[in-house]
């Protein structure tokens, strides 16, 4: 019940439909017995059982409250139909259609409140998991699988609105018209209703013996469908690579037996779960039957019930089974949903370990330096910075090359905040970054990767992104600092043009001179770039290399860089290898030490 009271808490800003919900409801309990009762004068009058009461009787306490409404209604009957029973039968009929109308009414408007509480809850829960998602640390998911994630937001979320929040409509309802029901069982025979509860603990015993699994085998189903949705995910990003070495085969069979896995473990989880209906269904037949048995006795054999008020009885021993099999399908509800409850909590309660410290900076400018101070970093076990020392002066461009792994990208991913240093720290004008806004911070710089993220949207929409409210006219500035104004305007549409998911419609060159623009527009000054030309042919290559050498004018630069022939003009050169620095200095000092620099430019000019 953890679970529940905390999806729960989502229902606050809702709770005046919650109440609705509960008012309507008390009322469509208590219309749902008054209209079983009402059957008692009705089947008076058609076994001619109706006493003839010309004076209405009086109220003579709740202990009599029963031969009240019966003399009340013998009285109503005798005056409304005098020697005619037709016109008492048709009244009685009318009393009944009655009840039942207004028992239905409140029936929808209890149902027609709760559902703004449930759907309000359910995009509160969505909205939530996304906020979560958003800022979380990148570290997150490179433990976590996309389509695991994706199904947490989108199955799980489901089943948490099919189970928990179907329990809030029946968590007044149901037991208050079992309640009311019951009122009117004792009001009619006391006797026989204590007969009845003999039997409800055993059924109750035997129903919540199958539910005990149904958590643990939950669990398993919802686990295998973020499992195959993680694999139509990769399939999808990864379909050409899959096309170009024939493996499509491979894919569908993972595919195929993750289904499989899928399929076994739903059916065991819903056959298990079909049982509480038959079951349920059956023990309430079997206390209805012993109820004829038992009823029936007193009725032909003591004489101690009349036989319209046993009909009537036994009407109301069966309104009260499907309230009870509500009850018993919800519990079963409560089991399942709690497996995917705790997968959505799972995400909403984990810690972002990189946060805004109490009081944090809000830096808007940059004035002197940046400085790595004795940084050291590791991503698991091994260390992959190690008492990395480093300052870029404003206006400075500073690359950094070496061979894969030797802690290059690390620098970006530190100095942006997408993860924080282990030992050491980065300051910004001599404020450790810990102690400014991730905002603020990040609002300083721009940033071009290898990878240029696109996003499936217009042109001027993914060049906006990083500036909300631009102007049309400083789109297009940026996009003609970048190299890119005279391809877009090639385009169908121009700036809007869609360019599909991920830009797939341009080639490559085209989708970094957009990253580009996007951080020319941002206007930031650091700008950080991350291997930006690394995957481009020649042509491609030279108009990028155009765009940022414009774009760093006047800017403070870090670059990245696998290309040498790229940064031979950087104010510094630092080269790395094992997460440390092996020497530094310009292009020219860094050929005549003929040391690591020097080997890395020969094996380029080789190659090429």
């Amino acid at each position: 019940m953890n679970y529940f009271k905390k999806i729960l808490r989502f229902a606050g800003p809702y709770r005046k439909y919650g109440y609705l919900n509960i008012f309507f409801n008390i009322l469509y309990a208590l219309f749902s017995a008054l209209s079983y009762v009402a059957l008692i004068p009705m089947l008076n009058v058609l076994f001619d059982k109706t006493k003839q009461l010309n004076e209405a009787p009086k109220f003579e306490g709740i202990g009599k409250l029963q031969d009240y409404f019966e003399g009340y209604m013998n009285y109503q009957v005798t005056q409304y139909s005098g020697d005619d029973p037709m016109k008492g039968l048709l009244l009685a009929v009318g009393l009944i259609l009655t009840l039942f109308f207004f028992k239905n009414v409140f029936n929808y408007l209890a149902m027609y409140y709760i559902t703004f509480l449930r759907n309000g809850v359910l995009k509160d829960i969505r909205n939530k998991l996304y906020e979560k998602v958003v800022d979380l640390p990148i570290s997150y998911f490179s433990e976590k699988r996309k389509g695991d994630v994706i199904a947490r937001i989108t199955s799980d979320v489901l089943e948490i609105q099919h189970s928990f929040l179907s329990v809030l409509e029946l968590i007044v309802r149901e037991p208050l018209t079992i309640l009311f029901t019951i009122i009117a069982m004792c009001l009619i025979s006391v006797k026989l209703t204590v007969f009845v509860f003999i039997f409800i603990p055993i059924a109750g015993m035997l129903i919540s013996r199958i539910g005990k699994s149904l958590k643990k085998q939950s669990d398993k189903v919802q686990k295998e469908q973020g499992e195959f949705l993680s694999i139509v995910e990769e399939t999808l990003g990864g379909l050409r690579v899959i096309k170009a070495f024939n493996s499509e085969s491979k894919f569908y069979n993972t595919f195929k037996e993750s289904t499989s896995r899928f399929f076994k473990f739903s059916n065991t989880l819903l056959n298990r779960q079909n049982l509480s209906s038959p079951i349920s269904e059956f023990l309430g037949i079997v206390v209805f039957g012993v109820l004829l048995w038992y009823g029936g006795s007193m009725v032909l054999v003591e004489k101690a019930l009349d036989p319209a008020s046993f009909i009537t009885y036994m009407g109301l021993a069966f309104n009260i089974l499907t309230p009870a099999k509500a009850i018993s399908k919800a519990s079963y509800g409560v089991k399942k949903g709690n497996a995917a409850a705790e997968r959505v909590l799972e995400v909403l309660e984990s810690e972002n370990p990189i946060k805004d410290m109490e009081g944090a900076l809000e830096k808007t400018d940059f004035s002197a330096a940046i400085e790595f101070k004795d940084t050291s970093f590791k991503y698991e076990d091994d260390y992959v910075l190690k008492s990395f020392n480093l300052k870029v002066e404003k206006g400075q461009t500073v690359a950094l090359v070496g061979q894969s792994g030797s802690g290059k990208s690390t620098v970006a991913n530190l100095i942006t905040r997408f993860y924080d240093v282990n030992k050491g720290e980065i300051a910004i004008d001599g404020t450790n970054i810990k102690n400014i806004t991730k905002k603020s911070l990040r609002g300083m710089m721009g940033l071009v990767t290898q990878d240029s993220i696109l996003f499936n949207d217009s042109v001027k929409n993914n060049i906006a992104l990083g500036k909300e409210n631009a102007t049309m006219a400083e789109i297009i500035e940026a996009a003609k600092v970048a190299n890119a104004h005279d391809f877009i305007m090639e385009l169908p549409h121009g700036y809007d043009t869609n360019i599909g998911d991920g830009g797939n419609k341009l080639s490559g060159g085209q989708k970094q001179r957009l990253s580009i623009a996007r951080a020319v527009l941002k206007n930031p000054p650091i700008m950080i770039l991350d291997e930006a030309t690394s995957a481009l042919d020649t042509e491609s290559e030279r108009l990028v290399q155009d765009a940022l050498e414009k774009m760093m004018k006047n800017r403070t630069s870090i670059v990245i860089a696998h290309r040498l022939s790229t940064i031979q003009n950087a104010d510094s050169i630092v080269v790395m290898g094992k997460g440390e620095i092996l020497e530094q200095g310009t292009h020219e000092e860094l050929m005549q030490s003929q040391k690591s620099y020097k080997k890395l430019v020969e094996m380029q000019s080789f190659t090429s």
